[in-house]
């Protein structure tokens, strides 16, 4: 091997680990997943929800590095988009609940007693905007 190619993969593993590293920070040190089963009550299920983030990574890092090409349609693409987004929802939501965006946020604006409509601007800007992508940037 060459300086270069031993260097590529000093660089790529290194990456790798810090990526890691930060994700695995994410997930323990702020308590994502614990919070994510109190907020839907499914406590039960924790263990499920770390094997499918674990299974989730795994995957993914193995499809971002191969060419692979899955022809579905579109009707199977559906409900894989919803549950993506429902599950990076309850991520987005539980992240803001652990570091309480919402209450900080709120009353730096002066709207503590109003905080339930922050929180639905919030929701309803995400759908819309997500649904002007969709409807308008993706050729399905």
């Amino acid at each position: 091997m060459t300086g270069k190619v031993v260097f590529g993969l000093f660089i790529g593993l290194a990456s790798g680990f810090a990526v890691g590293a930060g994700f695995v920070a994410f997930v323990t040190v702020l308590g994502v997943i614990p919070r994510l089963t109190q907020l839907t009550k499914t406590m039960q299920f924790i263990h499920y929800y770390e094997a499918a983030i674990i299974a989730g990574v795994v995957i993914g890092t193995w499809l971002g590095l191969q060419e692979v090409k899955l022809f579905w349609t579109k009707w199977l693409l559906v409900p894989i988009g919803l549950a993506d987004g429902i599950f990076n929802g309850m991520l987005a939501a539980a992240l803001t609940e652990v570091l309480n965006v919402f209450p900080i946020l709120a009353k730096r604006m002066g709207i503590q007693e109003k905080v339930i409509y922050l929180m639905m601007a919030l929701v309803l800007g995400k759908i819309i905007g997500s649904l002007f992508q969709w409807i308008y940037y993706v050729d399905l």
